[in-house]
């Protein structure tokens, strides 16, 4: 398509455009036609139309058409994700006015504008209580075991404006996750708020375990050699940096000229070798100092497939829990759908006829990305379901270069689906565990308004963090609705009044 032909003729531009949308409709059938099995929840069976859409339409490229549109008058294709045929109809019926062409138009209706956005603010209603005080955006928030024994801090978190509670499984027991659970309903009560409960399943954990070095040097530098042993790392000088990992069935997996990735990706290299004791990693980065090699810090693999049952013996048993307790289980290391049917399976077997449970996906793979359209409909074809973006193991996955990328599409996936997402870790770090916040920190801040909730982690500040939060995404919601500029009045550079 030529833009210029498509600035000047409306003509051209019109059947551009009805090109758009006969080619989205037709393979958006054919993708419908697909899922069909997993649609067994009703009311997600519009989203499903319109997320089957949605990937049709942004498979084109629809640069030339996006940029002859605005010469026209006309509403730009770029913020459709929640209404892809109402937006394309629209078009198509002013252009046909344009053009005085005397074909039936179907405008649609004004409410056909409002029901893909109406219902991803339902979907969040759903998940994460009805909102507080007309803040659109949630929040979060990781508790600490403190919370099992201090009332006043949770009141503390409720009063500062906290949406959810957030409970790891990795850490505590039963017992603690009951106090925790108790007082935050307590607090919450108290104040006549609805704050949810949230537990996040710990899933398979790959660390470090036992670590050897050379006595005269703990950092791996580039250049140096790291056995991850099958079994026992024994001593030994070929080479001298020596770890076991916590999965060592996960190692047996990985072959030569895999990526290593070991604490957040500090220390970074290729699998050199494949011996009978373990795997030799070619150190490649490291910070320039170096980088201690120590136990319990995760390892991953970014771009090999690991067969890794993201439900553990340990989740099973917290399962059981999690069910009868929390109002949103979180599920860790999701990466097909057969992982999202797994726990759908566990959850039915111990709910029964119990309405479906909410479930929080955390993308944190190339993998879990790419299957991302497929781990939508099979979660939210039967239970509530977010998506949590886990830039944390996600930027060591797929690269930092490519984590602001990959972070914009999954919210644009995602409100095509009216699926909420949490936008997740880090997010004001420096001023909840420190006091003190960085300036990248507000503007990432800011940023997370266009998701349906955050996550603070926790610290000795978290609520300042969250006080701080709350005044952030109260601002950036008068300017800004997703991708829409909101076009509130601005007074900064008013000399009259």
């Amino acid at each position: 398509m030529d833009r210029t032909m498509l600035e000047d003729d409306p003509n051209e531009l019109l059947a551009a455009v009805k090109d758009i949308h006969d080619q989205v409709n037709e393979q958006a059938a054919r993708t419908l036609d697909r899922w069909e099995p997993r649609l067994s929840r009703a009311p997600f069976r519009p989203s499903a139309e319109n997320l089957a859409r949605y990937l049709a339409f942004r498979k084109l490229d629809l640069r030339p058409v996006e940029a002859a549109l605005a010469p026209w008058g006309l509403a730009s294709l770029g913020r459709c994700e929640s209404r892809v045929l109402p937006s394309l109809q629209a078009i198509i019926a002013n252009l046909e006015m344009i053009c005085r062409s005397n074909a039936e138009t179907v405008r649609p209706e004004r409410g056909d504008f409002r029901r893909g956005s109406d219902t991803l603010t339902a979907n969040t209603d759903t998940l994460f209580g009805l909102r507080d005080g007309g803040r659109r955006t949630r929040i979060l928030v990781t508790l600490d075991t403190a919370a099992a024994t201090d009332a006043a801090h949770v009141a503390r978190l409720v009063d500062a404006g906290m949406d959810c509670a957030r409970i790891n499984c990795a850490h505590d027991g039963p017992v603690v996750w009951q106090a925790m659970i108790d007082n935050v309903r307590r607090e919450a009560a108290a104040r006549q708020r609805d704050v949810r409960v949230l537990m996040d399943l710990a899933g398979p954990k790959i660390r470090t375990d036992g670590v050897i070095t050379p006595k005269k040097r703990k950092k791996v530098r580039p250049g140096d050699r790291i056995l991850l042993a099958f079994e026992d790392a024994g001593e030994g000088k070929d080479p001298p940096f020596r770890a076991t990992c916590s999965a060592p069935e996960v190692l047996r997996q990985v072959p030569a000229g895999a990526v290593v990735a070991i604490k957040d990706g500090l220390i970074r290299g290729r699998v050199e070798a494949v011996r009978g004791d373990g795997l030799v990693v070619a150190v490649e980065r490291t910070p320039p100092d170096g980088q201690p090699l120590k136990p319990e810090k995760g390892i991953n693999f970014p771009g090999t497939p690991l067969a890794v049952s993201p439900l553990t013996p340990d989740d099973l048993a917290d399962l059981d829990f999690v069910v009868e307790h929390a109002d949103i289980v979180s599920y860790s290391f999701v990466q097909r759908p057969e992982d999202i049917a797994l726990l759908q399976d566990e959850i039915a077997r111990r709910r029964r006829d119990r309405a479906a449970m909410p479930i929080v996906a955390k993308v944190e793979t190339q993998l879990a990305f790419t299957n991302l359209p497929e781990l939508i409909v099979q979660a939210a074809g039967a239970n509530p379901f977010a998506v949590m973006i886990a830039r944390g193991d996600l930027a060591v996955e797929i690269g930092y270069e490519r984590l602001s990328e990959v972070q914009e599409e999954i919210l644009w996936l995602c409100e095509a689906a009216h699926v909420p997402v949490i936008w997740a870790t880090q997010v004001l770090e420096s001023l909840v565990k420190l006091g003190m916040p960085s300036r990248g920190e507000f503007t990432d801040a800011a940023m997370a308004e266009r998701a349906e909730c955050v996550m603070l982690n926790k610290g000795p500040y978290i609520a300042e963090g969250i006080t701080v939060l709350d005044n952030v995404l109260r601002r950036m919601e008068g300017h800004r609705l997703k991708r829409s500029a909101q076009l509130r009045p601005l007074k900064a550079w008013d000399r009259e009044g």
